[in-house]
């Protein structure tokens, strides 16, 4: 195996962050794999390609690939300076899809610019969490108007994403703003205000959207509608269930072919269930828990605040959203339109999560530099 060298210094990466691209690597070539046995049936009958959604899905993991191989190799210090342009850019980018968006399934998430379709609010995710290091790092040093600036254009964002609407995405970034600031160490009083906040922002949200709260109800009891708001969610359920322990077998799902709403996108777990059976939804479950305990790990080992909160908020955003994923399709939590991470066939989301977990793993490497740098200085 040949091993990455670090550029300032010419030693071996240390073995968190070469299991960590290993893992990343691992996800996206199974996320292909998955995508690609979740949606030849629906690409042939529709577009005449049973291959059509993943070129496109292999061509975004090279550029997201691209873009993690960039990231690591700069100190991360120079994407916290660049985050502050950053969330203003994609605050404007979101503030466009209200008025120039495309509308799919009743939701303006996403821009057109050229043959290019993107989402906004899933090419912000990283920016956020690298926004949310450098306020909540240095909160106590900040000026009170700086604070209230950066807390006013979060609040913004997940005001912009909520009228999209997109009440999962906006509650997702809302709870990783949350943890990262409990992480932080801010009081207590001042998060369970601001948690009151977003509770109440939810709750009007699902007032001002009715068919949020009609999601709501159909997860209560899907079957008092099951043609309707309670369709998509009996039909996860059986495919989950008619998995069994070991599953029917790679591409041999039936629910995908006829009845099976949205499966090579927010319900492609279901897909995966129902092939790969008990033991393998076990399986990802055992992986998803080591990519935890080790950017867990990564945060607890880290040399200084920054790169403790964005790896805390990159192991957050990537193992928290694929977990919500899954229980959504097995009728845990409400049904809600969030991608699978590396699994989801969506451009915008490949790149956010490549683009995290490069994030995750460079926030490693600043400590093994570091380390080095002052050994340095001590024989110096």
């Amino acid at each position: 195996m040949i091993k990455p060298k670090l550029a300032s210094q010419g030693n071996a990466w240390p073995a968190d962050a070469q299991l960590l691209l290993l893992l990343t690597a691992l996800w996206s070539l199974v996320g292909l794999l998955i995508l690609a046995s979740a949606s030849w049936w629906s690409a042939q009958q529709k577009l005449g390609d049973s291959l059509y959604y993943v070129k496109r899905q292999a061509f975004w993991l090279l550029m997201g690939w691209c873009l993690l191989l960039i990231i690591v190799r700069q100190p991360l210090r120079r994407w916290l300076r660049l985050s502050a342009a950053g969330m203003l850019a994609g605050l404007a980018l979101l503030v466009l899809t209200i008025f120039f968006g495309i509308t799919i399934n009743g939701a303006s998430r996403w821009l057109v610019v050229g043959p290019v379709q993107m989402q906004p609010s899933e090419l912000i995710k990283p920016l956020v969490i690298l926004q949310a290091a450098v306020l909540f790092s240095n909160w106590q040093r900040h000026w009170m108007v700086q604070r209230l600036f950066w807390i006013g254009i979060f609040a913004v964002v997940l005001a912009v994403i909520l009228r999209q609407p997109n009440l999962s995405t906006a509650t997702l970034l809302g709870l990783l703003l949350w943890l990262m600031a409990f992480t932080a160490g801010l009081p207590m009083g001042q998060l369970m205000g601001v948690a009151g906040l977003g509770l109440g922002a939810g709750v009007t949200s699902l007032v001002v959207n009715p068919y949020q709260l009609q999601r709501i109800i159909a997860f209560l009891n899907p079957w008092s509608d099951p043609t309707g708001s309670g369709y998509q969610l009996i039909q996860s359920i059986l495919a989950i269930g008619s998995g069994g322990m070991s599953g029917a077998g790679f591409a041999l799902s039936t629910q995908k072919l006829h009845h099976l709403p949205l499966h090579t996108t927010d319900f492609i777990f279901a897909v995966y269930a129902e092939e790969l059976g008990f033991l393998g939804c076990l399986l990802l479950l055992c992986f998803l828990l080591v990519f935890a305990l080790l950017g867990l790990r990564v945060a607890c080992t880290s040399l200084d605040r920054r790169s403790q909160l964005v790896a805390s908020g990159a192991t957050i955003l990537l193992v928290g959203q694929a977990i919500l994923n899954m229980a959504v399709a097995t009728g845990v939590v409400p049904t809600t339109g969030l991608p699978f991470p590396l699994f989801s066939y969506g451009g915008s989301a490949v790149l956010s999560c490549l683009v995290t977990a490069g994030l995750l793993i460079r926030a490693n490497l600043e400590r093994t530099e570091k380390g080095y740098a002052l050994k340095q200085n001590q024989r110096g």
